[in-house]
């Protein structure tokens, strides 16, 4: 079984930084590609980034193209989101997705707020 600890965010104002982490563990599993994901509230969760570990390349949102940044630290099974120029929209929780051989595992969220 594989588990994510999601860290990094909080409230930041208009035009500010943050960077999302999440960390897998567990016992002998392969991550075939990564994932965040939001929700705000009164909205259904929506993808954010991916990140397969083959040829496929990245992908994002309209809503963040050029704004986030998805990468990953293979020797230490982590993933990050890079968020950058953060607007009021931008808030929501963010989870982590993860698709390994034994199958998908999600995040428990992590908050992030946008807001003067």
């Amino acid at each position: 079984q594989v588990q994510l600890v999601e860290s990094g965010g909080g409230l930041v104002q208009p035009g500010g930084s943050l960077r999302l982490s999440c960390a897998a563990s567990g016992r002998s599993f392969v991550i075939y590609a990564w994932a965040w994901y939001r929700q705000a509230p009164g909205n259904e969760r929506e993808l954010v980034a991916s990140m397969a570990l083959g040829s496929t390349p990245t992908t994002y949102a309209d809503s963040v193209k050029g704004r986030f940044t998805i990468s990953r630290n293979k020797a230490n099974n982590m993933a990050y989101l890079q968020m950058d120029s953060l607007e009021p929209e931008d808030t929501a929780v963010y989870y982590c997705n993860v698709k390994t051989h034994i199958g998908v595992t999600w995040g428990q969220g992590t908050q992030v707020t946008v807001s003067s």
